[in-house]
């Protein structure tokens, strides 16, 4: 039995896509009917309570949420495909580091700039929510763009941590130069396995 994996196109659940796609796992990719920025169908919650993607179903029928724990996992039991550093090593604990940063602080900032009305009960302090979101998230990216050690972030081989922050680059809408993580996502765009799912979830951005 293969991997399940619930998603819709242009969410976060891209990155876990393309783990799964990189690891040559068999999975089945559901895509919920809705986009971004809309709410998941109300029935969702009984595949995940708190009703947020991607959501992977395990060969063995339990269900993991949390992009960074998935990707964790997935490099974890794919340990040929080097998805991450070996653990135990220096880069295994950059790439824990970095992974989970992103995960703490990008993608809190993509939801706090996506559904501010989560993260205030007054409606006249949503737009306060959302520009303070799109700053934090540039100077989380500006940290990341610093400590990038090149040509992907934690040297010569691409893993999906690169993956990963690369797609935080399509949700960003600051001004914050990034040219580290600019050519990271460039080389990730024109990666022979994740290029298409890439281009399938966020086309030429």
């Amino acid at each position: 039995m293969g991997y399940t994996l619930y998603n819709r196109p242009g969410s976060g659940g891209f990155v876990v896509e393309a783990a799964l796609a990189l690891a040559e796992a068999p999975f089945e990719l559901i895509e919920l009917d809705s986009k971004p920025g809309m709410p998941l169908p109300e029935s969702f919650r009984a595949t995940n309570p708190w009703g947020q993607l991607p959501t992977l179903i395990l060969p063995d029928g339990s269900v993991m949420t949390e992009t960074s724990a998935i990707l964790v996992h997935l490099a974890l039991a794919f340990p040929e495909k080097r998805l991450a550093p070996p653990p135990g090593t220096p880069a295994h604990a950059a790439f824990l580091r970095w992974t989970v940063f992103a995960n703490v602080n990008l993608y809190e900032a993509a939801l706090r700039r996506g559904y501010p009305f989560r993260f205030t009960d007054d409606p006249e302090g949503e737009d306060a929510v959302r520009t303070a979101a799109i700053r934090r998230m540039g100077e989380a990216l500006a940290l990341i763009d610093a400590h990038a050690a090149g040509p992907f972030l934690l040297g010569g081989e691409m893993t999906v941590a690169d993956v990963y922050i690369a797609m935080f680059l399509v949700w960003y809408r600051g001004d914050v130069e990034l040219p580290r993580l600019a050519r990271i996502r460039d080389a990730v765009r024109r990666h022979p396995v994740v290029g298409p799912i890439w281009r399938r979830h966020y086309g030429d951005r």
